[in-house]
């Protein structure tokens, strides 16, 4: 059976062959209503997951399913314009598995988004938040299994995942641009299912912030090979205990497609004066 590095290694000269020379130092993983950021991606190369090497297809709507490559604000990005869920059946190995194809392709910094729902009474849907911290609620862990040493530290140090540095640089960025953003943990579930009540009040209790189906495995793995890494949430609905109402997806993707003018221009403008 072909090893984690293997696979990686395969997904990467496939890509490489295919990117005319190009060498992203930046990762953005696009979570739902962003992916047109990817559109202007300058001397861009498109790739299918599908054509890719071990890479899973991503079934959400809203997500293209294309990592494209090239020239954003300057710097050279590979953006996965769609993402994976473990909810839809994948392993964690599979769900992060793009991480490590970035960085074998060079990549420095994960810029990784989200679309979620605020706990924090004093968050709006429509709000962006920058992620300082999160909690793995999914009771998984993308590690879990053999290590490979090449790749990683067994035992890994999470507590600066979200680097400070850049939770800094990410909040200076935003008063500049004149864009408000809320600061928070993010609470990592599994989904498919929205969360009861009950639930929700016990993960506020216990320090969380905002709530999503996705993020915490990527920032895991990313952590785990040293990348730097910035986190933000567009916060779509709001996840509050006492006064939740019924959700949708479509509400999700109409408030994250609301928000989407603001969260491009800062992830813009992010990618243009970070330090790698």
């Amino acid at each position: 059976m072909a090893t984690l590095s293997l696979k990686m290694n395969e997904a990467v000269s496939f890509i490489t062959e295919k990117m005319n020379g190009l060498h992203p130092e930046i990762g953005l993983i696009l979570g739902s209503g962003l992916g047109e950021l990817a559109d202007e991606i300058e001397q861009a190369v498109h790739i299918d997951y599908s054509d890719i090497p071990h890479f899973p297809v991503s079934t959400v709507e809203g997500h293209a399913g294309k990592l494209v490559i090239g020239s954003l604000n300057g710097k050279t990005v590979l953006a996965m314009q769609g993402r994976f869920h473990f909810y839809e059946g994948y392993s964690m190995q599979e769900v992060t598995f793009p991480v490590r194809v970035m960085k074998g392709l060079g990549v420095k910094l994960l810029l990784v988004t989200n679309a979620c729902g605020g706990m924090n009474p004093s968050f709006a849907a429509g709000d962006l938040m920058i992620i300082e911290d999160h909690l793995n609620m999914t009771g998984a862990n993308p590690l879990i299994g053999p290590n490979d040493a090449e790749l990683g530290p067994r035992f890994p140090d999470m507590s600066t995942a979200y680097t400070p540095e850049l939770v800094t640089f990410t909040k200076e960025t935003a008063a500049r641009l004149g864009v408000n953003v809320q600061q928070g943990v993010y609470a990592g579930i599994t989904g498919p299912t929205y969360m009861t009540k009950a639930e929700l009040r016990m993960l506020r209790t216990v320090g969380g912030d905002a709530i999503g189906m996705s993020t915490v495995p990527e920032v895991i793995v990313a952590s785990h090979m040293s990348m730097k890494v910035i986190g933000i949430s567009c916060i779509t609905d709001m996840a509050v205990a006492d006064e939740l109402e019924p959700l949708t997806h479509e509400q999700v993707v109409a408030v994250a497609n609301r928000t989407k003018p603001k969260f491009i221009q800062l992830v813009k403008e992010l990618v243009k004066d970070v330090t790698l």
